[in-house]
């Protein structure tokens, strides 16, 4: 059985915790507290250190998927999530333009982690003030090589299209390093 450990990132509310919870055949474990301060009333709770979900995609593959906290003061556990992901996630919240320099950090972060296939998710397409992907993409400097997918994160199909392209780059690359 092969396994591929992917890392869902982005920054606070941009929907990780939502993204792995609408794909996991198994329950999520999380670790959300409850937020204390004023300055984030967007929500309730915030994830203090991942989010963990599974999912088989046959008898042969398993995908493990790892939610970051969004949050600066819990960036230290970025690195150790990245540690053996073989690709991953940057979500975007499409309707916060306000996000999208904290999310292009947190883009480069991880690629000097580790450099490996990653793709990123405009979350939040369903609403009204969500951006363009064509404008989220200028915004964030995106190489047009980039994959760049709609998103919303509590509907599992759009999830599955997510990372079945993220999927594919990562078998894409294993494929090519093999030849």
């Amino acid at each position: 059985m092969q396994t591929v450990k992917m890392v869902v990132t982005g920054p606070f509310n941009a929907g990780k915790t939502e993204f792995i919870r609408s794909v996991s055949e198994i329950d999520v474990v999380s670790t959300e507290r409850k937020i204390s301060t004023e300055v984030e009333k967007v929500k309730e709770t915030t994830t203090v250190a991942m989010d963990f979900g599974r999912i088989t995609v046959d008898n042969d593959l398993v995908l493990y998927l790892f939610g970051t906290p969004g949050q600066k003061r819990f960036d230290f556990m970025w690195e150790i999530l990245s540690e053996g992901m073989l690709g991953f996630v940057v979500m975007v919240d499409s309707a916060r333009p306000e996000t999208f320099r904290e999310a292009r950090s947190i883009l480069e972060t991880f690629r000097a982690y580790a450099p490996t296939p990653y793709i990123v998710a405009a979350n939040k397409q369903d609403r009204s003030d969500a951006w363009e992907l064509e404008d989220i993409r200028n915004a964030l400097r995106l190489d047009p090589k980039v994959k760049l997918k709609p998103c919303v994160a509590f509907q599992k199909d759009s999830v599955k299209s997510v990372l079945l392209e993220l999927l594919y780059s990562i078998l894409a690359e294993m494929e090519a390093s093999e030849a």
